[in-house]
């Protein structure tokens, strides 16, 4: 299709795919014809934005918008109908069957190239109760405004929310700082499921430190209902809470309806099968965002991704090529996301150990515990890093951080080396920028990637946070102070300052595993054993902190 080609183009919905989609057909193609419809009233706005002025935390509302359909007239010549609901699609014919929501008048449009962004919606159960006033979903600028008004002409003093992920845990936090009393329901055993369970553990514990009480491994079975609206919850374990509103953020599921009643072919996730240029089973219609399979940057298989980065990305693609012919391929996505929650981050890139292993992919894991920036520079925060590679090969899988600081910044890097299928090994010598207020000569990126790679060179191996300890001799070599403190209850405890002194007190018939606060010292005291004659040695990943977390019920 040549500039001068007068193409007709309609995108079929706004908001990050279809906005972006358009615009960039725009710019590809003047002489295009572009018509943008909307069901809705708002075409482009920051719907990752809402939980936050939902709190107050951004107090304008029109900062949510990001264009109006005035700014796509005057600027890119798009001609943008809000309120109006595409409800057909004939592939065959090239038209689309339009109903304008305030008239109520019915239109065919005829279309050269089409692109659907027709997002998702949210998963709302079938049970007693789900349709009272007072409960609500969270997808759109209607939602967030239906939930700040009843909230504050109804003086609301409590709150549930329902799925502990991303956008539940930005509720949660929201309404704390609205003073309401939350509570947070999840089905799974532990809060933000793509996280693994030790981690996932810090976060929970940020949440109670804030007051907001935790159900997890239970469903949300029954709403209590009075006068039209929500007075209190009922919850698969039998726990009844009261409340004056519900929040459901159990997540999304994809919008197809419209692409699967045209013939046009769904992918194995669920979502429309699209190709690298976000082509669908019909060439000449497009589909990005929510409502789509992604192919999973590690996995290399067709994934959900239901994120707004991606859908921004595949938007500006299906938009050049719908309007040139021409677009460079969609990298994969890795499904790299973080939240705030409070005074802690936490963040994911690429797949989790528990995700590897559903996906039945060979994976290894370490942990490191170290500051954001120099140790000794005021200010240093703690931060958890977990770091998931392929033990053959050395191929980096994904990485999870937790932490108060810096989280975001060790998680790019690591998407960054994702993306061109780097090693463990190549993180070893990442270049990154140091001063004692922005980081450490040896990174905590480095040193996660020091100990993968002693671990694929079984220069100490580790044993991972989940390990079966039982049949080792777990050799102590903290302090006794620390010791004291908490401990697992069969040990050899020798100080690591102390074990070339002391080497007589292990036993060499049995297979060792060191452990110490984060891994350090038990590192050093593995490389003694190792060199004094003894076999079979491990290190304990992440030492008794993590197991702090990853075996809370030893420690209570």
């Amino acid at each position: 299709m040549s500039e001068s080609q007068g193409a007709r183009i309609i995108v079929v919905g706004g908001v990050a795919g279809g906005a972006s989609a358009a615009a960039r057909a725009r710019r590809c193609n003047e002489r295009a014809e572009i018509i943008l419809f909307e069901k809705d009233e708002y075409v482009s706005f920051a719907n990752c934005g809402l939980p936050y002025f939902i709190g107050d935390e951004i107090i304008e509302r029109n900062k949510l918008l990001v264009a109006t359909p005035e700014l796509f007239k005057k600027r890119f010549n798009i001609d943008v109908r809000t309120r109006h609901l595409v409800q057909s699609i004939n592939v065959d014919n090239k038209t689309v069957s339009v109903l304008n929501r305030e008239s109520g008048e019915e239109t065919e449009e005829i279309w050269d190239r089409l692109i659907l962004s027709t997002g998702a919606a949210p998963i709302t159960p079938p049970i007693p109760g789900i349709d009272a006033g007072n409960v609500f979903t969270l997808r759109n600028l209607n939602d967030a405004d239906a939930i700040k008004a009843f909230i504050t002409e109804h003086n609301c003093k409590k709150a549930v929310v329902v799925g502990a992920g991303f956008i539940g845990l930005e509720m949660v936090e929201q309404l704390h700082h609205l003073k309401l009393e939350s509570e947070l329901v999840e089905l799974q055993p532990q809060v933000l499921p793509p996280l693994d369970p030790e981690l996932a553990r810090l976060v929970q514990n940020e949440l109670t430190d804030h007051d907001i009480k935790v159900h997890l491994g239970t469903a949300l079975e029954k709403i209590q209902v009075e006068n039209g609206n929500a007075t209190g919850v009922e919850l698969g374990n039998g726990t009844q809470i009261d409340t004056d509103v519900v929040i459901l953020g159990i997540g999304v599921s994809p919008a197809i309806e419209l692409a699967k009643a045209a013939g046009i072919e769904i992918g194995v996730c669920g979502g429309i099968a699209v190709n690298e240029f976000m082509q669908t089973s019909h060439p000449e219609v497009y589909a990005v965002g929510d409502a789509i399979d992604y192919q999973h940057g590690v996995l290399e298989a067709p994934q959900r991704i239901p994120l707004a980065g991606p859908a921004n990305r595949a938007g500006r693609i299906a938009g050049q090529h719908a309007a040139s012919d021409t677009a460079d391929p969609m990298i994969s996505p890795m499904g790299t996301a973080i939240v705030r929650v409070f005074g802690l981050t936490a963040a994911i890139t690429g797949l989790s150990k528990k995700s590897a292993e559903r996906n039945q992919r060979q994976n290894r894991s370490i942990i490191v515990v170290g500051k954001h920036h120099a140790g000794y520079f005021p200010g240093a925060q703690q931060l958890f890093l977990k770091l998931t590679y392929d033990p053959e090969t050395g191929r980096i899988l994904g990485a999870q951080s937790v932490g108060r600081e810096g989280v975001d910044k060790r998680i790019d890097v690591i998407a960054t080396a994702l993306k061109f299928k780097g090693t463990v090994r190549d993180l070893t010598g990442v270049d990154l920028c140091y001063a004692p207020p922005f980081g450490s000569a040896k990174d905590p990126i480095h040193m996660a990637a020091f100990v993968a790679c002693n671990d694929l060179d079984e220069l100490t191996r580790i044993k991972e946070v989940d390990a079966d300890l039982s049949g080792f001799q777990i050799v102590d070599v903290r302090s006794q102070q620390e010791v004291d403190t908490f401990r697992f209850p069969d040990i050899t405890h020798i100080p690591v300052d102390e074990l070339r002194g002391r080497l007589h007190e292990v036993d060499a018939s049995r297979p060792i595993i060191t452990v110490c606060h984060t891994g350090m010292r038990a590192y050093v005291a593995a490389r003694i054993l190792q060199q004094s004659g003894f076999e079979n040695v491990h290190n304990l990943t992440g030492g008794m902190l993590m197991q702090r977390y990853a075996r809370p019920e030893l420690f209570e």
